[in-house]
């Protein structure tokens, strides 16, 4: 059944006269129907102008049987094109009549729409899914449900303005109004027709919450200056901002046609708007895997690896890192793009992690694999655990992103134990490192270390100590094991840091004291959960 009936008549046939295509008449007639849009262009276009034509038939011959009806023009039958009709004056009136191999030739190679700018015209077509399918299916990626977006020209939004004042002045003789909003939206109107081809073509459902993304970006050249009028008459919807290429976004035209009077909007634009030579370009035609996250903990053996790579002024001092023995497996087994690592707190390059390991997480950013089964982790862990001697990792597995949260909550309040290895100016006996045995929660206060200012804020943030217990070795060594909160700087506690750690081992010992090796030992975060092996 056709979308439109004997009262969007009018609007259609003002509508089509002025260059506007049979979806973008829809649009403006209001008409919701999903299934309306989706048949081929042509036969929209064909059963348009049958509907205009019959109902002026209808008219016509309504007018021949009324002897001289008042207010309408009585059309002369079998005239050729350039017919003449008579006025109800009598005059002579020059009147356009459409020829069946006009409307031919119109169907056979339709103009460009001059609201749309023909993206609700080839960009419909079947040729033109497959060709975003041909470029989906060759950069191999894996999905099982797809979303699609546009960005569409911005210049859009002031032949819609201008479409839309043209359609409500003719509504307004007839005694009927049109809100903007009533309107179909172009981009609602543009994914109704193109979800389904899509999905027929790559297989998969459309899913707005799917996390593979296919995007195309429409741009059209020709008419990139309709909305700089806008910025002489609205000045200040127009403001130059850092990460934006143009001035001219889609909300500051927006924003600027909401401010803009009637009046001065035709001053400056034509309404209808005019047609264009070109249609659109398909500028970009993207895809895009939402991110993968990875999570487990790790194991750090070496004294001279750092958490993450290690650059001074541009120069690298170290060849590798943790983040990168893990992430650069990660990366080539899930065919991403790049990554970001994070983990609970972070050890200094020359501490071990021992124990039960340190917990992290990874994204993946644009992978293009994303199903592995739990036997495939295990043997991913395995190769970067055999890749390496520096570090170890466990309980390596698939997460979500709101399940990252739990490595960073309440991590403060977290405790964390170490083990370090202390020299004394001073000889030692057992019990001068006993009393250390016999404090439970002291609490420090700790001036930012100044090994760390250059990155770190200036304050002073107190600390607990919650237990610790000495180990003596001979007179000069021993080793102390401590357990903290998290966020504690154990070198800065053991020698004092220049006093800007207040109390700290050398001062509770009354002499020098320093720190020779530290290893964390455990990091009290209970996740990632453990796997069975």
């Amino acid at each position: 059944m056709f979308a439109l009936t004997e009262k969007n008549r009018s609007i259609a046939q003002l509508l089509l006269n002025t260059g506007t295509c049979p979806r973008c008449v829809f649009r403006f007639c209001c008409v919701g129907s999903q299934a309306s849009y989706r048949h081929p262009y042509k036969d929209l276009l064909r059963e348009l102008h049958e509907f205009l034509e019959y109902n002026k038939e209808k008219e016509d011959t309504f007018c021949c049987e009324i002897a001289d009806p008042p207010g309408k023009r009585i059309r002369l039958e079998n005239m050729g094109e350039g017919a003449e009709d008579l006025n109800q004056n009598g005059a002579l009136q020059q009147t356009p009549v459409t020829d069946d191999a006009d409307v031919a030739m119109e169907i056979s190679t339709p103009k460009v729409c001059n609201i749309c700018l023909g993206i609700l015209q080839e960009f419909c077509e079947i040729d033109f899914v497959k060709k975003v399918c041909q470029k989906v299916n060759s950069a191999e990626y894996q999905f099982t449900s797809f979303v699609f977006s546009v960005s569409l020209p911005p210049q859009l939004s002031v032949r819609e303005h201008a479409a839309w004042l043209l359609v409500k002045e003719e509504m307004r003789k007839q005694g009927l109004s049109l809100a903007k909003e009533d309107i179909v939206q172009l981009k609602e109107t543009y994914k109704w027709i193109i979800h389904p081809l899509f999905s027929e073509e790559l297989g998969v459902p459309a899913d707005g919450k799917s996390l593979f993304e296919v995007s195309v970006v429409f741009a059209h050249p020709e008419t990139d200056e309709d909305c700089h009028f806008l910025a002489t008459v609205c000045p200040d919807c127009f403001k130059p901002a850092k990460n934006k290429q143009s001035v001219f976004t889609r909300m500051a035209i927006i924003k600027a046609l909401d401010k803009i009077k009637e009046e001065d909007f035709r001053k400056h634009f034509p309404c209808p708007p005019s047609s264009p030579k070109n249609i659109c370009a398909a500028l970009e035609i993207q895809c895009t895997n939402g991110a993968i996250f990875v999570a487990g903990r790790y194991n750090k053996y070496s004294r001279n690896l750092p958490q993450t790579p290690w650059i001074i002024d541009g120069e690298r001092k170290l060849e590798s890192s943790v983040e990168e023995l893990i992430s650069e497996h990660l990366m080539t087994a899930f065919k991403a793009d790049s990554f970001n690592f994070s983990s609970s707190g972070r050890e200094d390059v020359d501490v071990r992690t021992l124990g039960s390991g340190r917990p992290f997480a990874i994204e993946l950013v644009n992978p293009h694999r994303i199903h592995f089964t739990a036997m495939e982790m295990k043997e991913l862990q395995q190769k970067i655990n055999n890749s390496s001697n520096k570090i170890k990792v466990q309980d390596l597995q698939l997460v979500t992103r709101e399940a990252i949260g739990h490595m960073k909550e309440g991590e403060e309040e977290k405790t964390k134990t170490y083990s370090a290895l202390i020299w004394t100016d001073k000889a030692i006996q057992k019990e001068d490192i006993a009393l250390l045995d016999d404090m439970k929660e002291l609490k420090i206060d700790q001036k930012t270390p100044l090994r760390v200012l250059h990155r770190r804020p200036l304050a002073v943030r107190s600390r607990v100590i919650h237990t610790m217990k000495s180990e003596y070795i001979d007179d000069h060594h021993f080793r102390l094991h401590l357990k903290t909160q998290a966020g504690t700087y154990i070198k800065e506690f053991v020698h004092g840091d220049f006093g800007r750690t207040k109390p700290n081992i050398g001062f509770l010992l009354k002499r020098t004291a320093d720190i020779l090796e530290l290893d964390v030992e455990s990091v009290d975060v209970d996740w990632p959960p453990t796997l069975n092996d």
